[in-house]
């Protein structure tokens, strides 16, 4: 599916792939984050198929013109995880703003793990 808008140069249309990349990228440059990971097994096994590593473990859905964001992953030992997914929620919410022009409505972080 594809996220379309409207500016004044006309119609633009961002597909889901697209934002996925932006969004896993930015959520392994945040500090604490080790990796991205599948939901469950049956994600995972469609991903060893996959070449694009950063849009593993991210989920977008929209409606209207508001975006919705499901991150799994797994953080570093020792950090603190409601700090991590505090700053990992603001730096994807920007990054993908910006990104897309449109407004993401929620982030959603799923600790799957901890990795030592």
């Amino acid at each position: 599916m594809t996220v379309d808008t409207n500016n004044y140069y006309g119609n633009i249309s961002i597909s889901d792939n697209a934002i996925c990349t932006v969004a896993g990228f930015v959520a392994l440059d945040c500090y604490g984050v080790v990796d991205l990971v599948a939901k469950n097994f049956k994600e995972s096994a469609k991903e060893l198929f996959n070449k694009n590593h950063y849009s593993r473990g991210i989920s977008i859905s929209h409606i209207d013109n508001r975006i919705f964001i499901d991150i799994h992953c797994i953080l570093k030992y020792g950090v603190s995880i409601s700090a991590v997914a505090e700053s990992l929620k603001k730096s994807v919410k920007y990054s993908v703003e910006n990104f897309t022009g449109m407004i993401v409505d929620t982030v959603n972080v799923h600790v799957v793990g901890v990795c030592v």
